[in-house]
């Protein structure tokens, strides 16, 4: 499970920002901790991170068929196009370039709709021939051009079939409802742990039947799986721990058979690893880019443990007890024994696959409930990344903060505390929210169908949001008062109703889940406040801003919201949850939307960000690896290109 930045619309500073086009910003982060590893540590860390390199081409090819291919004509324009590139139709071409880099794929990495190069077909066909590519680029241009060809990432039409309109390569020849019934067949209810069925497989129709193709060794991806493999080889000879080295050998294993119970005994073994600084997430794990919420992106993942900031994150797994307990959800839903919560904060070392450029600031794994509910979970929350972010925010001429703020008293407000409870949320969404409460028996994981991602990150807001008022947190020493809380709210209502709208095209819908959720918070809360004027819509000089008034209502709305999603996912109410989000987390006001696009165009900031990746470098004296020292990028094309040769499987 991931948790976002909330609001990075204020971004700007040279020392961090390396590249700007279209709706993005590419910035770098520092790895405050390298220094302090040991060579073991480092040399665990290299092999990891090949390995996370390493499924670049997996995740590309997952997110549509035609990704790969479109990217190694434009990365072969790149390199062998020597015409004129200054004049303005390749600017546009190279705008096109890194849009693509940056959403591995065709298709916006935020709104998952398709995006289309600004210079003209013909012009790309003349960089094309240029290149020596001319007679086998005619059908991916019309790829590239054809606003009917895989318009959409994934598909949320409630009218059509979501499995046959996406653009995801995780099915093939098939409907949903044949994909249902595919897995209904196979689910046993009685299991009471049950393996989260076709996580790491590809739906296709062979001889008129449905049947599952595994990524594995031998099997789809097969290729790239076998270089992963050897970097994890590699990595299980200097691990910090025996656990960790059998975790790593396990998810040999598990990439060698495509076996998913193995899948099952990795988790548990590296949920039980807690004590290695160097730790990683490799794999296929989150479903949010399935349509049926079934099927898991590849990604990769390297952090080093930040001892000195962790000390809140432990206070809360600690506590992890006092705060299942004390939860306004049905006691029905909460565990009577919390088991194995286990958080830090980290330091990102590289990102890959699905986090790669843009990544969370929080993670929370394994998804599994049964294995959350016997074994525990990990969470981290990455405290360079929101460095990064707020070192840059402080330098910004103008602010997101600024313009949609009510008054000079809530953006006071949010000055003083808005880093430190966007922690302290994240924290709790993440070490507490994701691993809260309990599914009646036999409800199976993937009941919610195409909700559950939204629905998902809604219970884990709504756990921080009702958690971060709680007194309990100043008697923990974790907030310094008890009014910095009320910080939290503002930032998240502001957000949910007003700031985020920036992101989305005209006339189109909120798609991606973490805005999904937010939007259903914050307007279910609304609107259920509106009798009390609880948040009040207000307008001054022609602009709308949104007002609490009444912070201790809002809770207790946050905590009925809560009870609710926690009873729609224990019992696996899909009608109720659907009703939820159709009703309140996708529609947009297109009044306030235009309004807000104009008001946040005019602050001449970039809406979404990303990272390149720090190149670790093997130090050689003689023949003999003495050291590997980090090395910034300084050029995020280059860094792609670079990953393109070097880390090219498929």
């Amino acid at each position: 499970m991931y948790e976002y930045f909330p609001d990075i619309a204020y971004i700007y500073i040279m020392k961090t920002l390396i590249d700007e086009f279209a709706d993005i910003k590419v910035m770098r982060f520092e790895v405050p901790g390298w220094d302090s590893l040991s060579q073991r540590q480092k040399e665990f860390a290299f092999h990891m991170s090949e390995a996370a390199k390493l499924g670049r081409d997996i995740t590309w090819d997952q997110y549509c068929a035609w990704n790969l291919p479109v990217r190694h004509l434009v990365e072969d324009i790149l390199e062998r196009y020597d015409g004129d590139r200054e004049v303005p139709e390749f600017k546009d071409f190279l705008v096109y370039c890194k849009r693509l880099f940056f959403s591995s794929g065709m298709h916006h990495h935020y709104s998952e709709d398709k995006f289309f190069p600004a210079c003209p077909k013909e012009y790309f066909r003349s960089l094309a021939e240029a290149a020596g590519r001319g007679e086998e680029a005619e059908r991916l241009l019309e790829v590239i051009y054809s606003p009917e060809i895989c318009p959409r990432r994934r598909s949320d039409s409630p009218d059509g079939d979501i499995v046959v309109l996406s653009s995801v390569n995780f099915h093939e020849g098939v409907t949903k409802a044949e994909v249902e019934e595919y897995y209904a067949s196979l689910e046993d209810p009685s299991d009471p742990h049950p393996v989260a069925l076709g996580l790491n497989s590809k739906v296709v129709k062979e001889n008129g039947a449905v049947v599952e193709k595994v990524w594995r060794s031998g099997g789809l991806y097969g290729q790239a799986i076998d270089r992963i493999i050897l970097e994890l080889e590699k990595a299980a000879d200097v691990a910090g721990s025996e656990a960790q080295r059998r975790a790593v050998l396990l998810l040999v294993e598990y990439y060698k058979t495509g076996d998913l119970r193995t899948w099952d005994e990795f988790n548990i073994v590296w949920t039980g690893e807690t004590a290695c600084e160097v730790d990683f997430i490799n794999g296929f794990i989150e479903d949010y880019d399935d349509p049926l919420g079934r099927k898991a992106t590849w990604e990769g993942y390297v952090h080093i443990k930040d001892a000195e900031a962790s000390r809140r994150s432990e206070i809360l797994s600690a506590n992890a007890q006092w705060f299942e307990d004390h939860s306004p959800v049905d006691h029905r839903f909460r565990k009577p024994l919390v088991k194995g919560v286990s958080a830090k904060v980290v330091d990102a070392v590289t990102l890959g696959g699905a986090t790669y450029p843009t990544t969370p600031i929080g993670i929370n794994l394994p998804n599994s409930d049964w294995i959350r509910r016997e074994h525990g979970s990990k969470s981290v929350t990455i405290s360079n990344i929101t460095k990064a972010y707020d070192k840059a925010a402080l330098e910004a001429p103008r602010s997101a903060l600024e313009e949609f703020a009510f008054d000079k008293e809530e953006i006071e407000a949010c000055k003083r505390y808005g880093s430190l409870v966007d922690e302290i949320h994240t924290d709790l969404h993440e070490c507490l929210g994701h691993g809260s409460g309990q599914s009646l028996q036999g409800v199976s994981a993937t009941a919610l169908g195409e909700f559950q991602s939204a629905l998902e990150e809604a219970r884990a807001d709504l756990f921080g949001l009702y958690y971060i008022a709680d007194p309990k947190l100043v008697e923990l020493g974790i907030l310094p008062d008890g009014e910095a809380w009320k910080t939290a709210y503002s930032s998240y209502i502001r957000n949910g109703l007003l700031v985020q709208l920036s992101r989305i095209e005209p006339g189109k819908k909120v798609t991606e889940s973490h805005m999904m959720n937010r939007q259903l918070i914050a307007r279910w809360c609304y609107a259920r406040g509106a009798s009390g004027n609880v948040i009040e819509r207000k307008t001054r000089d022609g602009k709308t801003y949104f007002k609490i008034n009444d912070f201790h209502a809002l809770r207790g709305l946050f905590a009925n919201l809560l009870a609710e999603v926690q009873r729609i996912k224990s019992e696996g109410d899909r009608e109720a949850g659907k009703r939820l989000i159709e009703e309140y987390a996708v529609e947009i006001d297109p009044v306030l939307h235009k309004e807000v696009r104009e008001r946040y165009q005019a602050l001449g900031l970039k809406p979404y960000g990303g990272f390149v990746n720090p190149t670790i470098v093997p130090v050689i004296e003689g023949s003999t690896v003495v050291d590997y020292r980090l090395e910034p990028v300084e050029v995020y094309l280059s860094q792609q290109l670079e990953y393109g040769k070097k880390y090219r499987t498929l």
